[in-house]
């Protein structure tokens, strides 16, 4: 019996997997992209039924939350790291000089399971500390190591533009849950977890270390507002005036405003100046971010609060 050339019937079979799914989608699609198509179907389905948004639908179809969950992952590869990062104004590290009690300390009260340490200043980021690397020796209340950082576990850097889903690929790989974002002068620009990447598809994650839900950006009179340093820029031009999001750096927080304002992290008690004239008090910080600031309004601003 002649041998039989299946490569023709197995093409016809993989150029006709397309056509299928598009006709799946009720529509060719043109040149469209899947994704794209994928989208314009749960608006078709949101337009068409404008109330469903139960949590499990009892027809089986998708429910809001997994809809949403749809279109955050159909849009994940649009993020990169620094999209997705922790913030440098918001990152909880330890320097390498900290003592053995410090080190526990520090654990205690923040709750993280991982901490960046660094030497000398937050740029210079040289390992990762796992407290399951720490608790062997409170467990069993046996002495330190006479140099901690000997416990230290080596970092996943990634540059600010690689993709969001490369970072994962990246984490995944290497079988880390903490990444350091680094800037275009390789200084620390932020830190990605797992739980970042995760929370950008299924939404925010609270944990029982979480705080209590709050309000960033708070008026407390004559003008003057008492802010979080996560407070978006963005935010706070919509809520006390546009001109504090009106800066050339590339800064999303107030925390960062602070920061790029002092060029430092500046520590309690510092004042520092807006180009608008609004200043900048920070209330409360420690020695690798600033935590909490009050804002204080130009002089025109506060003359015109005072009636004058």
């Amino acid at each position: 019996m002649p041998d039989i050339d299946n490569s023709a019937g197995d093409a016809d079979s993989r150029s006709g997997l397309w056509p299928a799914i598009r006709k799946f989608l009720g529509a060719d699609g043109g040149d469209r992209s899947l994704r794209a198509q994928l989208e314009e179907k749960i608006d078709e389905h949101e337009d068409e039924n404008p109330n469903d948004d139960e949590q499990t639908p009892t027809n089986g179809d998708l429910s809001g939350v997994e809809r949403q969950m749809l279109r955050n992952l159909l849009h994940f590869s649009e993020h990169d790291a620094d999209d997705v990062s922790v913030p440098r104004g918001e990152i909880v590290a330890v320097s390498a000089d900290a003592s053995w009690d410090d080190l526990i300390e520090s654990f205690s009260e923040n709750g993280h399971s991982r901490m960046p340490v660094y030497r000398g200043q937050l740029d210079s980021v040289i390992g990762m500390i796992h407290i399951k690397d720490v608790f062997p020796f409170l467990a069993k209340a046996t002495p330190p190591p006479a140099d901690w950082t000997t416990l230290m576990r080596q970092p996943l850097y990634v540059p600010q533009a690689r993709s969001a889903i490369d970072v994962l690929a990246d984490m995944r790989s290497a079988r880390m849950h903490l990444a350091i974002v680094l800037d275009e002068f390789s200084g620390t620009d932020g830190i990605i977890t797992i739980e970042d990447l995760v929370e950008e598809i299924v939404g925010e994650i609270e944990d029982e270390h979480d705080d209590l839900p709050e309000e960033l950006i708070t008026p407390i009179g004559e003008g003057m507002w008492d802010c979080d340093a996560r407070a978006e820029l963005d935010d706070v031009a919509d809520m006390v005036d546009k001109r504090l999001a009106e800066v050339e750096e590339s800064v999303d927080t107030l925390g960062g405003l602070a920061f790029v304002l002092a060029e430092q992290v500046p520590t309690v008690g510092t004042v520092v100046e807006h180009p608008s004239g609004w200043r900048i008090e920070i209330t409360a910080a420690d020695e690798t971010h600033v935590k909490r600031m009050r804002l204080h309004p130009p002089a025109e601003s506060a003359d015109e609060g005072n009636g004058k």
